[in-house]
């Protein structure tokens, strides 16, 4: 007598807990996406290089020292140089950045 009971509860539970599975999904699947990170800077150049754009361009701190933002020229140059498909131009800020990050400005702006 109590076999038939244990197991129409049994049933009704299963029911319950998928009928609040696919419910918790379809409210997953239905959420917004919202990106965790920005990667890239959005905004273009200024007419001038500061400290701040230079240490965006590189990825580094304003406050690095000298050592890191050679590896990180190195890296983002490796990413960009235009021997390997990159642009001109994007060499030419990279460079920019390291030169104002390290104190050695080259008197003003890029060359294009």
């Amino acid at each position: 007598m109590a076999t038939p009971l244990i197991a129409g509860l049994a049933v009704a539970a299963t029911a319950l807990a998928g009928r609040y599975g696919i419910q918790a999904w379809q409210a997953y699947k239905a959420r917004p996406i919202v990106p965790r990170m920005r990667k890239f800077y959005e905004g273009g150049f200024q007419p001038t290089m500061n400290r701040r754009e230079a240490a965006l361009i590189l990825g580094v701190r304003e406050s690095a020292n000298a050592e890191k933002v050679k590896e990180a020229h190195k890296r983002v140059m490796v990413a960009n140089h235009p021997d390997a498909g990159g642009s001109h131009y994007l060499a030419s800020k990279i460079n920019e950045a390291k030169d104002v990050l390290t104190g050695k400005t080259r008197g003003g702006g890029s060359a294009f």
